[in-house]
């Protein structure tokens, strides 16, 4: 009886364990995507966005939520037609600002969490509101929006917009750089800095007259506008040089209430950014990369003492790279982020010894919060097994608690395969990790297909994160193995290994690639050589392009907005800076060295076949350069294929589009590897 009783008990585990299958293109897409997690004053509360994605729709809609932080219990505060986000808790842990598009124009709204009244309208203005941050008083909001800069109120703004809506006249006059921007034109609006006073319900321009965008429009950080804590000092970054297309040089302002008196904090050349007031606001901790030109230097974690005027960097003896900034209460300690080998974990620096501590190491954590008492921090986590949910760090005991369980009746169904990992010898002998996905219902007894994935950057990284356009659970779902390796350039593996791809593009990073997909071939015996394909994009869909032209030891490659032609691409690319230290100058100084890398002087070379794809509105890879390859492969006599997406960007964001493109790449790596 107690034999047949066990038989019982494993029959449903085992039924489930058979039940599991891979996960697919619609089940990427129905899952709640958790974001903007902001912890109350009291910490009673997390406040925090779900977006959910329609296939039908073929769009997005943002919901705020509500979860208290000792029960668990998760209530819904929005439920309408329009997008919220950007929540901010007031002082008193009740009401809640965000913003929402539910009358047109996206603008600051605030309510009550417990009595749930309609929404009470705090900004009107014709050019939108959005990031608010509130005082420690709660009297005052910072908040952004697009305007003229000649415009002194928002009836002139609104003058503006309507008289370029009516005419018949589109043509745009140019004169300087930089004129658009990753996918939107830059035309006469800036973005300013607003404060609204909320017993007088009036606006301030603080950074009135300026052509110079508040937060800057590229390179800023987690929010680039702050208030005193005595609420008398707003600091703010922005970037005054005359060429933003050259420049990286954003510095720290402060300005008051006015807006009128403004002082420049920083005169550092690169950029700084994300300014963090300590609690007893004697200093401003925020992040610097030194090197003037350079979009990828370390991020250092510097301190300003108001009192001393002295500037101290209180990370330089950490080759890591500092993300979010978190100030401890105690006003002596601050919890940051940063990228470390293949994870984003979180450290903990006293500013006076610049002793540093790791507290944790695991999966992708973002958006930390740190609570009155500092005993414990809030924040998202996700992982390739999983996406974001919000988690509890205890401080002392380094205990973590799952405090949501969003996506889990969908993850439940599917077989998600565990993050492996190996090293191997990169050029001059430097170990080079690379991460690897197995193929659901895996058998080490049978050989797979590999999907080797380049990612882009070139300076970013794969990692233990779940991703929604590159995931490795995704690509392995039809019965791949998924390899993702990072070679030079890759961040989280100290600063020398990242820089070590400027000036050398398809060099050592090459050989780093190819040595570890030698070594998975060789030494994973449930891989199939003969049957291996690749993918990439951005500077991913480059080595895509420029492995073409060197091997052929992939059935088929897919290169997603990549670099072909560096000398054109330099022509119609917009933050120039980018290739000006990439490739050690212009074309016109250093000729030379833009067509050594450049995978259109070899295009005679490739006999591998190539899917193109490129969204129209990408400004960072203009479509030219998939034309210019496209046309190259078919003049060759190349099988090839182009997928062109007039509605998409440097990004396949639209859910139809996304399932589209998914589906070409997985038909064109079968065709391939099964002819």
């Amino acid at each position: 009886m107690k034999k047949l009783l066990l038989v019982l008990i494993l029959i449903p585990i085992l039924i489930s364990a058979q039940t599991k299958r891979a996960m697919t293109i619609d089940d990427l897409w129905s899952m709640g995507r958790i974001t903007q997690t902001v912890l109350s004053p009291n910490d009673a509360y997390a406040a925090f966005v779900i977006t959910y994605f329609s296939m039908e729709e073929n769009k997005g809609n943002s919901d705020l939520w509500l979860l208290k932080i000792h029960s668990k219990e998760l209530t819904q505060l929005t439920d309408w037609k329009s997008s919220e986000n950007s929540p901010a808790w007031f002082p008193d842990s009740k009401t809640l600002a965000f913003v929402s598009t539910k009358d047109g124009s996206p603008q600051i709204y605030s309510f009550d969490i417990e009595k749930k009244d309609d929404p009470k309208q705090l900004t009107s203005l014709s050019t939108g509101a959005s990031s608010p941050v509130i005082s420690k008083d709660g009297k005052e909001i910072l908040f952004i929006s697009e305007v003229y800069p000649d415009c002194e109120n928002d009836e002139c703004n609104k003058a503006k917009d309507e008289a370029k809506d009516k005419s018949k006249v589109k043509a745009r006059i140019i004169n300087e750089l930089m004129f658009r921007h990753w996918n939107s034109w830059r035309d006469k609006k800036r973005s300013h800095l607003f404060l609204l006073n909320l017993d007088s319900a009036k606006y301030v321009d603080l950074t009135i007259g300026s052509i110079n965008d508040c937060p800057p429009i590229a390179l800023g950080g987690k929010i680039d506008y702050a208030f005193s804590p005595n609420g008398k000092e707003i600091c703010f970054v922005t970037n005054t040089d005359r060429v933003l297309a050259t420049s990286t040089n954003n510095d720290l302002w402060l300005t008051y209430f006015d807006g009128k008196a403004k002082r420049q904090l920083t005169s550092n050349k690169g950029n700084d950014n994300q300014p963090v007031y300590s609690p007893d606001g004697k200093y401003i901790a925020y992040r610097q990369m030194a090197r003037a030109g350079f979009e990828a230097d370390r991020q250092t974690l510097m301190i300003y003492d108001r009192e001393s005027g002295k500037i101290f960097n209180l990370t330089e003896s950490l080759d890591r790279s500092v993300d979010e900034v978190v100030w401890h209460p105690n006003g002596e300690e601050i919890i940051f982020s940063t990228d470390n080998i293949g994870r984003k974990a979180i450290y903990k620096i006293n500013i006076k010894s610049k002793k540093y501590d790791l507290l944790y190491d695991k999966h992708w954590n973002t958006g930390l919060n740190i609570s009155s008492d500092g005993k414990f921090l809030i924040f998202n986590q996700n992982s390739v097994t999983r996406p974001n949910d919000i988690w509890k760090l205890d401080l002392q005991t380094k205990q973590t608690t799952q405090l949501t369980t969003i996506n889990d009746e969908i993850l439940s169904q599917i077989q998600m395969m565990p993050l492996e990992e190996f090293w191997s010898k990169g050029a001059s002998g430097t170990p080079v990790h690379s991460l690897m996905v197995k193929p659901p219902l895996f058998d080490s007894n049978k050989k797979y297909p590999m999907v080797f994935l380049v990612h882009g950057g070139p300076q970013g990284a794969w990692e233990d994160m779940w991703h929604y356009r590159w995931n490795p659970q995704l690509y392995a779902s039809p019965g791949y193995v998924v390899v993702m390796t990072n070679p030079r350039g890759s961040t989280g593996y100290g600063q020398k290994f990242t820089d070590e791809i400027s000036g050398d593009w398809g060099g050592k990073v090459y050989t780093d690639l190819m040595n570890a997909y030698d070594y998975a071939v060789k030494n994973f015996s449930f891989i199939d050589a003969d049957k291996t394909v690749a993918s990439g994009a951005s500077y991913g869909g480059y080595m895509m392009n420029w492995m073409a032209t060197k091997t052929n030891r992939f059935k088929a490659i897919v290169s997603h907005a990549g670099v072909y032609n560096l000398e054109s691409m330099y022509g119609s690319t917009e933050e120039l800076w980018f290739p000006e230290w990439e490739f050690n100058g212009t074309p016109w100084t250093n000729r030379k060295h833009y067509q050594k890398f450049s995978p259109h002087q070899y295009v005679d070379k490739i006999k591998t076949p190539i899917l193109v794809t490129h969204g129209a509105n990408d400004f960072r890879v203009p479509e030219s350069q998939a034309f210019e390859l496209f046309t190259s492969l078919q003049r060759l006599g190349v099988p090839s294929k182009f997928v062109y997406f007039p509605d998409e960007t440097h990004f396949v964001a639209k859910p139809q589009n996304f399932k589209l493109w998914m589906t070409e790449i997985f038909n064109w790596f079968d065709k391939w590897i099964n002819k």
